[in-house]
């Protein structure tokens, strides 16, 4: 190596830097920058595909023909200690008891029933043998089990926690259960035997005046909606006498009020004055506020107990899967409780993979549904849209929602007020509050919204569907 050589070289040994480098060169560059971006944003498919009606005065009546409570609906538990017991109360959920309000009769009830316990596969009931129990399910689930019309068994449908059969065992005589009720997973059931039964009864005479009511069943004249029956005549001929009817309202018809979700965002008058370049820092901070602020509200939409879809669906729309993963025929099923103008599906995005895994294990391959350019998963054309605001628990179970929407329809709405004060986006405002002496300047974020099911039928759900099946 000659002299020169050798002082090319710097004290590493490397040859010394002969041009500008690229980490001093940006600091003569403008770095091209993106807007802050947050994960927590998602499609919101829910907000997007509701039709939104105009909330006046911030509340929205729903008006509906007068409707008699057939007492369908499902009986809760306590447990304590391992032992399970019916809440008295919720005794009135079985037609037999409905508006029966004697507490201490009820009480007297509930303590009749006797826990017992059946591992997947044990019969708890068998066709022909003769109906003497009331039988409340308070945990796990189970098939009816009947005979179809050429002599082969089929399912005529899922009993899950809260369901209760057969409450006119008690108050029929000579009579014998007409399916077989058969353990599908492991089964906490509370039964009460017609002698049990019998001797609540004869110490209360309310309650037997009560039962031999319900016997020779006395009512209002309904229908199979059970909303207040409208007189007709057809098919007659001659001059005959037609009745005469009227249509009856629900006296006290359920108001949805406006729900809120709000925030005070905050930001100081030195970074809005000097850091606004190249980007406005005050309408950054606010775009990431509404958006967080619009999650709230589809998580809302599904979860709130107030309004929210899952919560307010009619206990005679929720169904159960047969088997525990969502399977096509679980998905027919849900179609039949909505038939009518059935608009799409909304389901957990585990939930829709454990669907397609379904249908590939079948070997049926669903086809996908366009929707304004976006290829959808679907079933029997309606589509399956994505929403990660539908809980899934920690046992790895999910719901599927089926929705009929629009007024017109007598479907799903969602509920807003425009016009708003200092409206920034429709149903959304944004109020300058000050700045105080610490130069903070204060803005109040604030999302108003509901959401309405104008009649039962418009929301169906599959509830506790397997996720996690392999």
């Amino acid at each position: 190596m000659t002299v020169t050589e050798s002082a090319d070289l710097n004290v590493n040994g490397d040859r010394p830097q002969q041009s500008l480098d690229t980490a001093a060169a940006r600091n003569l560059a403008t770095t091209t920058k993106s807007e802050p971006q947050m994960q927590g944003i998602s499609s919101r498919w829910l907000q997007r595909l509701l039709p939104w009606v105009e909330a006046a005065g911030g509340a929205y009546r729903v008006n509906r023909r007068l409707s008699y409570t057939i007492g369908d609906g499902r009986v809760t538990f306590t447990r304590v200690a391992g032992q399970t017991r019916v809440i008295p109360q919720e005794l009135r959920e079985l037609p037999l008891l409905r508006d029966f309000d004697d507490d201490e009769v009820l009480a007297a009830l509930a303590d009749r029933f006797v826990q017992r316990e059946f591992a997947p596969g044990d019969v708890i009931v068998e066709r022909g043998r003769p109906a003497e129990d009331i039988f409340l399910i308070a945990h796990g689930r189970a098939d009816k089990i009947g005979v179809g019309e050429y002599g082969d068994q089929v399912v005529l449908g899922v009993l899950a926690g809260g369901d209760h059969f057969s409450y006119q065992a008690v108050v029929e005589s000579d009579d014998f259960w007409e399916y077989t009720v058969k353990a599908v997973t492991a089964c906490t059931v509370l039964g009460m035997t017609q002698a049990a039964f019998e001797a609540v009864v004869g110490l209360s005479d309310a309650l037997r005046a009560h039962v031999e009511s319900f016997r020779n069943g006395r009512g209002p004249a309904q229908n199979a909606a059970g909303e207040a029956e409208i007189e007709l005549a057809s098919g007659h001929e001659g001059e005959v006498s037609l009745p005469t009817t009227f249509v009856d309202y629900e006296v006290s018809p359920r108001e949805y009020e406006l729900s809120v979700a709000q925030t005070v965002l905050r930001v100081h008058t030195r970074v809005a004055d000097l850091y606004n370049e190249p980007m406005n820092q005050v309408e950054q901070q606010l775009r990431l506020t509404i958006e967080a602020l619009r999650e709230r509200q589809e998580h809302e939409l599904v979860n709130n107990r107030e309004f929210g879809l899952l919560a307010n669906a009619d206990l005679s729309q929720r169904i159960h899967s047969r088997t525990g993963p969502p399977t096509p025929d679980d998905m027919d099923a849900l179609l039949a409780v909505v038939w009518k103008e059935p608009t799409f599906f909304l389901a957990h995005p585990r939930t829709i993979a454990a669907f397609m895994k379904e249908c590939s294990r079948r070997g049926v391959y669903p086809s996908g549904v366009d929707h304004n350019g976006h290829q959808i998963p679907g079933w029997r054309g309606v589509p399956i849209f994505p929403c990660g605001k539908i809980p899934v628990s920690k046992t790895r179970t999910s719901s599927i929602m089926l929705m009929r929407t629009g007024e017109d329809a007598q479907g799903v709405i969602g509920l807003r007020q425009t016009g708003l004060p200092d409206e920034y986006q429709p149903g959304l405002n944004v109020r300058f509050m000050g700045t105080d002496e610490k130069a903070i300047t204060s803005y109040l974020v604030s999302a108003y919204y509901s959401a309405a099911i104008m009649v039962p039928d418009a929301l169906g759900v599959l509830e506790d569907v397997d996720v996690a099946r392999e």
